[in-house]
């Protein structure tokens, strides 16, 4: 009876070795492919709020909430994006001018508690002042500012028009250099603006960095139809300011000669930003409709960065990494617009 129980057993121990051995090469390949996924965080886009004072018809992060995360929320968001990997962070929005205190709160914390390389802002300029720049620009790497016309015909029939763009673009310039901040200029290229030549006033400003982006369609922000926007400012119909390459190509062309021109087509732009919502959630804002990730504070960033798609090399390839530390000795010098360097020479 021993001798018929021995290949039974014997069966038996070779199944379950195979099936131990099948779960051990099962959890090495997962092991193997979590490796994988691991990204880092280098440059953040953080939209802490999306409130702003302007209805630039064009916008793609509208004003769909009202919600701004305790200033708690925020720097534990941010040292969590920090211990990732994350070395810029730029604060966008909405304008993030209209909350002046915030903005200067997060600033400070990056640079002083932090120690990231570089602290960027993104604004329309309108609510910035040189109080506020004094107070606060030794925190500040990078500011820039958008500005799709000189124009204001097409300022006004973009949704921005102040009557003071110009004026005030060279305000900010100006301050930037008393405190050796990197001026950047963001331009977005529309049916209003592609035959414009801004040849003459670039030159004058002279930014450390100018980006020209086409217009960008995103599904669940800048599609409503007419009445949706008759309705509520805060809808966006950006379908008939829509253009085509040859018109984009039209545009750079008339200003590729500046060597801080850096044009972003469509292809480039949609996934190759990481952006944060005000919920510390990551966008997704490429093919389709925009989608969400769950918040850092929940999840963790690897986690909400695996819930949705991010170009690294895309990112790479359009220069993400540049010279975004500014430099002290450039205090007071007046020279090159804080910075006449040649960016291409240092893109990725």
């Amino acid at each position: 009876m021993l001798t018929q129980l021995i290949p039974s057993i014997w069966t038996s121990v070779l199944a379950l070795a195979s099936t131990g051995l099948v779960s051990l090469v099962t959890f090495l390949i997962y092991q193997m492919k979590f490796k994988e996924q691991v990204m880092t965080p280098v440059s953040v886009n953080y939209f802490f709020s999306r409130k702003c004072n302007k209805e630039c018809a064009f916008c793609f992060h509208t004003e769909t909430s009202s919600y701004v995360a305790s200033d708690d929320a925020m720097k534990h968001g941010l040292r969590l994006l920090k211990d990732a990997g994350m070395r810029k962070i730029n604060f966008a929005g909405g304008e993030p001018f209209l909350y002046p205190r915030i903005l200067a709160m997060l600033c400070q914390f990056c640079k002083e508690e932090l120690g990231l390389e570089s602290v960027s802002i993104i604004t329309n300029g309108t609510k910035v002042t040189k109080k506020w720049m004094e107070e606060n620009g030794r925190f500040i790497d990078v500011l820039g500012v958008s500005c799709d016309s000189f124009n204001e015909e097409t300022n006004i029939a973009i949704g921005r028009g102040t009557g003071n763009n110009v004026q005030q673009l060279f305000n900010i310039r100006d301050w930037c250099r008393e405190l050796g901040i990197k001026f950047k200029l963001n331009t977005v290229i529309c049916t209003h603006n592609w035959e414009e030549d801004m040849t003459e006033m670039i030159q004058q400003l002279d930014p450390f960095r100018w980006k020209a982006f086409r217009v960008l369609y995103v599904e669940g922000e800048n599609d409503a139809n007419g009445e949706d926007v008759r309705l509520s400012t805060r809808k966006r119909n950006a379908r008939k300011l829509l253009i085509s390459d040859e018109q984009f190509k039209t545009f750079c062309d008339k200003h590729q000669h500046f060597k801080s021109f850096i044009p972003e087509p469509n292809s480039v732009m949609a996934s190759s930003y990481l952006l944060l919502d005000e919920y510390l959630c990551f966008l997704d804002k490429g093919a389709g409709v925009e989608k969400q990730s769950r918040s850092i504070l929940e999840v963790g960033v690897q986690n909400a960065l695996r819930e949705i798609h991010w170009d690294e090399a895309a990112f790479k390839e359009r220069g993400g990494v540049y010279d975004w530390t500014k430099n002290v000795t450039e205090v007071n010098s007046g020279a090159g617009g804080c910075g006449s360097v040649d960016e291409k020479s240092m893109e990725w």
